[in-house]
C-alpha cells in the first residue's frame, strides 16, 4: 500500500492529463481532419484507457487500505468491495471515473467531428471531478472551497500537461506552418491553465494552513516547493515562449527548450502534489467538535446575525464564479479596448452593465448571501431570483457574444477559435430551438419548480458542486430567456408568443410565491429546521420572506409584460396616425 497507491495515483493523474489536454486542443487549436487532430484524439483515447485501467486499481487498493480485508476469491470479499465500491462516497467516486473515462475512450477513438469532439472533451472533464472531490487527505475544515479548488487545480493542471504532451506528439508530422501555430494556441491555453493552477492552489493553501508559521511543517515545506515550480514554470513559459515561438522551426533546440523548462518543473510540481495528496493538512489534523446540526450539516457552525453591516461585509468565496468573474471583466474590458482601437466605438453603457453583471454574480455567489443561504431559505431564494432574471438582464443587454464575434481573429486554417465556436454556438439549431419564446419560457418555468419542489434544491444544499450546477443552470436559462425577449417583432406571430409566454411566466411565477408563502410545511426541514438560529425569523417566517423573493421574479416579469404591450400597440398604430421615431433595431437586446 504505502508504494502502490502512490504509484498508481501517480498514473491516474498522467493518463488523465493525457486524456484531456489532447481533446481541448483538438478542440480550439487544430483543424479537423489533419494528421495532428487525428493524433490528439488517439492520444486522448490512450489515456482515457489508462485512466480507466488505474482507476480501477486506485479503487481496488484504496479499499485495501481502508479497510484491510483479507484478500482472497470468496464471495464475501466480493461483497465487501461491491459495497465499497457502491454505498461509500470513496468507492463511488472511483467507480463513476472509470465508467465515464470508458466512455471517453470509445468515443475519441470513434469521432472526428468537432461537435461530436466537444461532446467528448465536456465529458473528459466530467470523469476528473469525481476523482478531484476525493484528492485530499484527512477531514477538511472549510470543506466546500477546498473541494472546488481542488476540482479547479486538477483540471487546469490536466489541460496544462496534456497539451504539453500533445506537443511533444505532434513536433514530427506537422509542417512549420502548423507547429508555429499549434505553439501560439497552447501558450494561450496554458496560460489560463496556469491562472487557474496558481489560484486554486493559493485557494487551497488557505484552507489546508491555519497558521503562516505551519509553512514550516512537512505540509508546508512540500506546499512551498509545488508553488516555487509553479511559478518558475509560469515566469520561464512565458518568457520562452515570447523569444522561441517564432524560433520553434528553426531547429530542434528552441522546441525542445519550451518542452524541458516546463516538463522539469511540471515534474516537480507533480511529486510535490503527489505528496501533498499523502500529508495530513495542518487544518485536516484540528478536529472541531461538532456538537449542533449545523456543524454536522455545513462542517461550520451559524453565522452572526445579519446585520446592515454584514449585508457589506459577509465573505464566503465560490472560486469558480470568483474566476468567471475575473476572466469575464477581463476579456470584455480587453474586447472593448480592440474594438475602440479598430474604430468600432462600443457603447459605454453595455460595458456598464457587463461590470454591473458580473459585479451582482460575484456578490450573490461569493458574498453575504452565499454566506447566510444554508442557514435562511430566504437568501437561497433571493439568490434564485438574482441569478434567473436580474443578472442576465445585465449579462444579455451587454451583448459579449457581438463584442467577441467583432474583434477575434478569424481562423483561416479551417480549425475553430473561440469566434468559431461561438458563431456555431449562436446559429446552432439548438440554439435557434431554446430561444424560441414559448420553449425559453417553459425552460424559465421548469427551473422555478426544480428548485422549489424537487431533490435538486436539496443536492444543492448537501453537495457543493449540487450548488455549482444550481448556479450554471439558472443563469443559462435566464440568460436564454432574457435573449429571447427582443421586442423587435413584437407584431408578428412570434412576437405574439412572446407576449403570452410572458403573461403565462408572470402568472406562473405568482403561483410559486404565493404557494411558497402559505406553505404550513418547511421546505427541506431536516435542513433548514435544524439550523438553532438563535436570531432572525422563524424557520417558517423566513419561508414566507422566501416567497416574497420569488413574487420579486413575478414583478419583474410583469414590468417586461407591460413593456411588450407598450410596444406592441405602438407598433399596431393605424395609417395616418402620429408617426412613431424610428428605434434602431438591436438584434442582441
Amino acid at each position: 500500500m504505502r508504494w502502490g497507491l502512490p504509484a498508481a495515483k501517480l498514473f491516474v493523474n498522467l493518463s488523465g492529463a493525457a486524456m484531456l489536454g489532447p481533446l481541448v486542443l483538438a478542440v480550439f487549436a487544430l483543424p479537423s481532419g489533419g494528421k495532428p487532430f487525428t493524433v490528439a484524439l488517439d492520444i486522448a483515447s490512450a489515456g482515457a484507457a489508462t485512466l480507466t485501467i488505474t482507476s480501477g486499481v486506485v479503487a481496488f487498493l484504496t479499499f485495501l487500505s481502508s479497510f484491510n480485508p483479507q484478500v482472497s476469491l470468496s464471495a464475501e470479499f466480493g461483497t465487501q468491495l461491491g459495497r465499497f465500491l457502491l454505498d461509500t462516497e470513496l468507492g463511488r467516486s472511483w467507480l463513476i471515473t472509470a465508467i465515464l473515462a470508458s466512455v471517453v475512450t470509445v468515443l475519441a477513438f470513434a469521432v472526428r467531428s468537432y461537435g461530436a469532439v466537444l461532446i467528448t472533451t465536456v465529458l473528459a472533464i466530467i470523469s476528473l471531478i469525481p476523482m478531484a472531490t476525493q484528492g485530499h487527505s484527512g477531514e477538511l475544515a472549510n470543506h466546500d472551497p477546498a473541494v472546488m479548488s481542488l476540482v479547479l487545480h486538477v483540471i487546469s493542471a490536466a489541460i496544462w500537461l496534456g497539451g504539453l504532451i500533445l506537443l511533444v506528439a505532434a513536433r514530427p508530422i506537422s509542417s512549420p506552418h502548423e507547429l508555429e501555430n499549434l505553439l501560439r494556441r497552447y501558450s494561450t491555453v496554458a496560460l489560463i491553465a496556469f491562472i487557474g493552477v496558481a489560484v486554486s492552489g493559493y485557494v487551497r493553501a488557505l484552507t489546508a494552513l491555519g497558521r503562516w508559521e505551519e509553512l514550516a511543517s512537512p505540509y508546508g515545506i512540500i506546499l512551498l516547493t509545488k508553488i516555487g515550480a509553479l511559478l518558475v514554470m509560469g515566469v520561464l513559459g512565458a518568457a520562452y515562449r515570447r523569444r522561441l515561438i517564432a524560433k520553434a522551426n528553426e531547429g530542434r533546440g528552441a522546441f525542445w527548450m519550451i518542452v524541458s523548462v516546463e516538463l522539469g518543473f511540471m515534474g516537480i510540481a507533480s511529486g510535490a502534489a503527489a505528496a501533498l495528496a499523502r500529508t495530513a493538512a495542518p487544518a485536516d489534523t484540528i478536529t472541531l467538535p461538532q456538537t449542533t446540526a449545523a456543524e454536522i450539516l455545513t462542517d461550520a457552525p451559524v453565522p452572526v446575525a445579519l446585520t446592515l453591516q454584514r449585508w457589506f461585509t459577509a465573505w464566503s468565496p465560490d472560486l469558480l464564479w470568483v474566476l468567471v468573474a475575473g476572466f469575464g471583466i477581463v476579456f470584455y474590458l480587453v474586447g472593448v479596448r480592440r474594438a475602440r482601437r479598430r474604430g468600432y466605438p462600443w457603447p459605454a453603457q453595455r460595458t456598464i452593465s457587463w461590470i454591473a453583471g458580473m459585479g451582482a454574480l460575484l456578490w450573490t455567489t461569493s458574498g453575504p448571501i452565499a454566506a447566510y443561504d444554508d442557514s435562511l431559505i430566504s437568501m437561497r431564494f433571493l439568490s434564485f431570483a438574482l441569478l434567473s432574471l436580474a443578472i442576465p438582464l445585465l449579462l444579455v443587454f451587454a451583448a459579449p457574444v457581438t463584442l467577441a464575434t467583432l474583434v477575434t481573429h478569424p481562423r483561416d486554417d479551417g480549425s475553430r477559435g473561440p469566434r468559431e465556436w461561438l458563431l456555431w454556438a449562436a446559429h446552432s439549431p439548438l440554439a435557434r430551438f431554446t430561444l424560441r419564446p414559448v420553449v425559453s419560457a417553459a425552460l424559465f418555468a421548469t427551473s422555478l419548480w426544480l428548485f422549489h419542489y424537487s431533490d435538486l434544491f436539496r443536492w444543492s444544499l448537501y453537495d457543493q458542486l449540487g450548488a455549482e450546477w444550481m448556479i450554471s443552470q439558472l443563469l443559462v436559462t435566464g440568460c436564454l430567456f432574457v435573449r429571447s425577449l427582443s421586442p423587435n417583432a413584437s407584431t408578428t406571430p412570434e412576437g405574439r408568443w412572446r407576449l403570452a409566454s410572458l403573461t403565462a411566466l408572470t402568472g406562473v411565477a405568482a403561483f410559486f410565491g404565493i404557494a411558497t408563502i402559505t406553505r404550513s410545511d418547511l421546505i427541506v426541514a431536516e435542513w433548514f429546521g435544524a439550523m438553532g438560529r438563535t436570531w432572525g425569523p422563524t424557520p417558517l417566517r423566513d419561508q414566507a420572506l422566501a416567497g416574497a423573493a420569488t413574487l420579486m421574479i413575478a414583478g419583474t416579469l410583469a414590468i417586461l409584460t407591460g413593456i411588450s404591450v407598450l410596444h406592441t400597440k405602438r407598433n399596431n398604430r393605424p395609417t395616418g396616425s402620429t408617426p412613431v421615431p424610428a428605434v434602431r433595431k438591436d438584434p442582441h437586446l
